[in-house]
């Protein structure tokens, strides 16, 4: 049974992170926090592509 080593998902915490936060911010009924949320969202969906299935 193989064990779970953190280090090989460590790429993949901080664009979640930007995702999450920009979920919330994106939800919060507020014509800013929606802009900036919105942003978040997308630039957290782009790093995580570009994070994803890299050496």
């Amino acid at each position: 049974m193989m064990e779970l080593q953190w280090s090989e998902y460590a790429d993949d915490i901080a664009p979640a992170t930007v995702v999450v936060v920009g979920f919330v911010l994106f939800v919060f009924p507020e014509p800013a926090t929606t802009a900036l949320g919105s942003g978040l969202l997308l630039f957290g969906a782009a790093w995580w592509f570009y994070e994803w299935r890299r050496p």
